[in-house]
């Protein structure tokens, strides 16, 4: 690892800034810089985090590419008691049959006045599509856990 430190100065004209650009970044936090006395000072380290170079040394070990899926699904025409049991049933749901590495994180939002239900579904993309699945087969399935509701997908 070097040791060698620029002024901001010397990372402007490295990276084609303005110095007022990159003491900026420095206030912003996205560069980091270590203050010594009344001038910046940034290390070869942090700029190549910064520009995105490889940093010298070992290459990490490779590792399988994880992927991360963000769902939000909204159902219209459900009052507070299905919107109760749908929330149960989805977190229920996560919480069974899915890898420990990468849990599913489960956020459920019910607006009473609009009778409309949220749930926020972030994790891997199979144990995602399953908890769709599962939600799909019962909203369209007749088994009374909607009690009734009249349920719109939008």
């Amino acid at each position: 690892m070097s040791d060698e430190m620029y002024s901001p100065e010397q990372v402007a004209d490295l990276l084609g800034l303005h110095v007022r650009t990159v003491r900026g970044y420095i206030r912003g936090g996205r560069l980091r810089a270590v203050r010594i006395g009344k001038q910046y000072r940034i290390t070869r380290a942090d700029l190549d985090v910064f520009t995105g170079r490889p940093q010298a040394g070992p290459a990490p070990p490779t590792a399988r590419a994880v992927v991360e899926v963000s769902s939000i699904v909204q159902i219209d025409g459900v009052d507070r008691v299905a919107a109760d049991r749908l929330g149960t049933l989805v977190l229920a749901a996560a919480q069974t049959g899915q890898a420990p590495d990468q849990p599913l994180r489960i956020q459920t939002v019910h607006d009473g006045e609009r009778h409309r239900l949220k749930i926020v579904i972030l994790g891997g993309a199979a144990a995602t599509a399953e908890l769709l699945q599962l939600l799909d087969a019962v909203l369209d399935g007749d088994n009374g856990l909607l009690a009734g509701e009249e349920v719109g997908r939008a």
